[in-house]
């Protein structure tokens, strides 16, 4: 059974984010105390100190994307690191939205260094460019997005399977969105994200991002990387990837799908929250015999997952 390694994207994140791995893992702790320091020489900023501020609660939105998108890249790409070093090996990648930078770097598309620096520059684009927005994920089957009328104030962002999908619109427009969203009695969740990612109002950033795509030394793959901009694999990212991920819609189910079809596979989630492989539970077909793990989430036992996960691996 294949081992597919998934890269969440921009809304994942919150504080104190792999602490207990930092804690207690040598190879986790080592790689994002190396990559902080790369980010602090090209921001000022130790995401490390930030991340894990003791006052810091894991309910505060961590949304100033400076910080929160290196910080994302290094969680996930640690994570990945510690569970190699931990003999629990890739056989693909695969990535969403801002998580595609992990995901291609662990499938030997970027260098490390380079990766964190197209990470850094992306949200320095971003937040100079763009008008603030954000995101919510709806819980409710997407044909609601047309028939609540959405289509023209917000923009569909990812239909990750029957009875989820997510919203892009300016931040006034997304309070109004979810106002109607409660009269309705729906639940819903809004992302930390400053953004309207995946949505026409990034596109001022268009520019400047495809000359950063462009500047980005990228190889060739080593390891399969499916990109949910695309919904397959991707040998080389080209001039304008590293928009794409950005401005394309998420289809990560149609991702999935190409890989179901070539087999079962062992997903295991290196986002911060678990929340691809929640998703997976969701959209596997009822009779797949593939099998979905995480191991960070929000509410703990991080470590404990890391260790019944490489058992797993070992038995």
């Amino acid at each position: 059974m294949r081992t597919v390694f998934m890269f969440s994207g921009q809304g994942s994140q919150y504080y104190q984010m792999g602490q207990a791995l930092l804690a207690q893992n040598d190879e986790f702790r080592q790689s994002m105390l190396s990559m902080d320091q790369v980010v602090r020489r090209l921001t000022g900023h130790s995401v490390v100190q930030v991340l894990y501020q003791e006052d810091r609660r894991k309910s505060e939105a961590f949304d100033r994307l400076l910080l929160s998108h290196p910080a994302l890249f290094m969680v996930e790409y640690a994570l990945a690191r510690a569970l190699i070093a931990a003999g629990v090996v890739p056989d693909a990648t695969l990535g969403a939205s801002a998580g595609t930078f992990a995901a291609a770097t662990v499938a030997g598309c970027l260098e490390v260094d380079d990766a964190l620096a197209a990470v850094v520059q992306q949200a320095r684009i971003f937040e100079a460019c763009c008008e603030p927005g954000g995101m919510l994920a709806v819980l409710g089957e997407p044909a609601l997005y047309e028939r609540l009328g959405l289509a023209g104030r917000s923009e569909l962002a990812s239909v990750n399977f029957s009875s989820h999908f997510v919203v892009s619109a300016p931040s006034a427009e997304l309070d109004r969105i979810a106002a109607e969203l409660d009269k309705r009695l729906l639940i819903w969740q809004r992302l930390p994200v400053p953004f309207a990612f995946h949505s026409r109002w990034i596109d001022s950033a268009r520019s400047a991002c495809e000359d950063l795509s462009w500047s980005v030394r990228c190889r060739s793959a080593s390891l399969p990387l499916l990109c949910c901009s695309e919904a397959d694999v991707v040998v080389r990212p080209g001039r304008s990837y590293f928009w794409d991920i950005a401005r394309r819609p998420i289809r990560f189910g149609e991702a999935i799908a190409k890989l179901e079809r070539q087999g079962p596979c062992r997903y295991i989630d290196v986002g911060p929250a678990g929340t691809l492989s929640t998703l997976l539970k969701h959209g596997l077909p009822a009779d797949s015999a593939s099998r979905a793990h995480m191991v960070l989430t929000p509410y703990g036992q991080d470590v404990r997952n890391f260790n019944a996960l490489v058992a797993m691996g070992a038995a």
